[in-house]
């Protein structure tokens, strides 16, 4: 069985639209939060998800844009939190609202948190790959996990803890966008790298009204 991973869309259809024709043929696609946030298109990459059926967990700007949660966001961070609020139908700010902190896919094997997988205010920490450690698995083989916008995985004999990468926003040094694929039968992951029109976001950022940088940064990956 293979499962195609992804996290932090951040509202970024381009990128998302990559990623999905680049991602071979999977049985399952799962989703480790913050679909929406930072960029200008919030309502198609909810859309996307909500057509395709992914499970879905809740991050920090998903939780920010459905219920004003109050977290403290940089300038361009509460601008895209902003956009999204205007951009969105009552009917995607439910299904955003509606998202778990956590959720299990696949008979159970597999766990999708956007943080640290034991934070009792689920965003606090930033789980990096450096930090990744058999101590983050439960009963779980695999444990699929976001927030830090650094893509990562490494496998212990108790199962593989992985981030995706960033699809919206990498912050590793990578402009391209970031997602992985995981083998359930062979029990490994692939992580992968595509390249997508970044000037064409950035002009987007700029129409929306959006901070510029927003649309910067994307070159540089961080």
């Amino acid at each position: 069985m293979k499962v195609g991973l992804i996290s932090d869309v951040h509202s970024n259809r381009v990128a998302l639209e990559a990623v999905l024709e680049d991602m071979p043929p999977v049985d399952e696609l799962l989703c480790a939060g913050d679909v929406v946030g930072y960029n200008p298109w919030p309502a198609d990459c909810v859309d996307e998800l909500r057509e395709r059926d992914v499970p879905t967990v809740m991050g920090n700007h998903d939780a920010a844009v459905a219920g004003d949660t109050p977290f403290r966001f940089n300038g361009m961070a509460k601008a895209g939190v902003d956009h999204a609020k205007k951009q969105l139908s009552d009917d995607q700010l439910e299904w955003l609202a509606s998202l778990p902190a956590e959720s299990f896919a696949c008979d159970g094997r597999v766990k999708l948190v956007h943080g640290h997988p034991d934070d009792p205010d689920r965003y606090t920490r930033y789980t990096y790959p450096k930090e990744f450690s058999p101590r983050l698995l439960g009963d779980e083989d695999v444990l699929v996990l976001g927030h830090t916008h650094v893509q990562g995985a490494k496998q212990f004999a108790e199962g593989i803890v992985v981030n995706p990468g960033s699809v919206g926003q990498p912050r590793d040094g990578d402009p391209r966008a970031g997602y992985a694929v995981l083998d359930l039968d062979g029990l490994t992951v692939d992580t992968h790298r595509v390249e997508y029109d970044i000037e064409a976001v950035q002009e987007a950022v700029e129409d929306a009204g959006l901070p510029a940088r927003i649309g910067t940064r994307l070159a540089r990956g961080e």
